[in-house]
């Protein structure tokens, strides 16, 4: 199918994107955003990123402490993601109000939070300022996976999560799985006689 296409001016629209809670805690706060500009720009050295403004309350945790955990919510956490977005830790403990439990890192001094079945533990390399967000570039240092995702080769059956995603202010399950990377290039097994 071709589309008939309208041009617009610049504007974000990306679209699925996940929407993650950010854990963070610098000295003796913690707290926890929601972040749904966050990607993987990196694969050797493992680099992530997010993009904070700078009036958040979780933004001067992380550029103090250096860290903070992605923690991939499923469809059960999608109104604490909501809120946690919404709300802002200078006037709520959202974990309380959310009913969210932390569990401490191996490699971070943030928590991750233990209902979310991957949690991504990141050190802070480098901040840009690009306008109303500044992007926290990181090094993934750790990864904490449920074990119940895993199948009996140790391999993330991540597809068993019921991750949730973002598209233009809405939440969304994620559908039925379409293929795997390279499958439109392997070649088909020979049938054997």
């Amino acid at each position: 199918m071709e589309y008939t296409k309208e041009h617009w001016k610049g504007s974000v629209i990306t679209s699925p994107l996940p929407p993650t809670l950010v854990s963070c805690a610098y000295e003796n706060k913690v707290n926890v955003l929601t972040v749904a500009w966050t990607g993987i720009l990196n694969t050797k050295p493992p680099v992530t990123y997010i993009s904070v403004r700078p009036e958040r309350y979780s933004y001067e945790l992380i550029k103090n402490s250096g860290e903070f955990v992605i923690n991939l919510p499923t469809q059960e956490l999608v109104r604490a993601v909501d809120w946690c977005g919404v709300r802002s830790g200078r006037k709520f403990d959202k974990f309380r109000e959310c009913k969210l439990h932390t569990e401490p890192c191996i490699g971070v001094g943030a928590p991750m939070i233990a209902e979310c079945p991957v949690s991504i533990e990141c050190k802070v390399r480098e901040v840009i300022s690009l306008g109303t967000h500044d992007m926290f570039i990181a090094d993934i240092v750790g990864i904490n996976a449920a074990q119940e995702l895993l199948d009996d080769s140790g391999r993330l059956c991540i597809e068993k999560a019921g991750l949730i995603a973002y598209a233009h202010g809405d939440y969304f399950t994620l559908g039925k799985k379409l293929g795997s990377f390279g499958y439109s290039v392997r070649k088909k097994k020979k049938k054997r006689r």
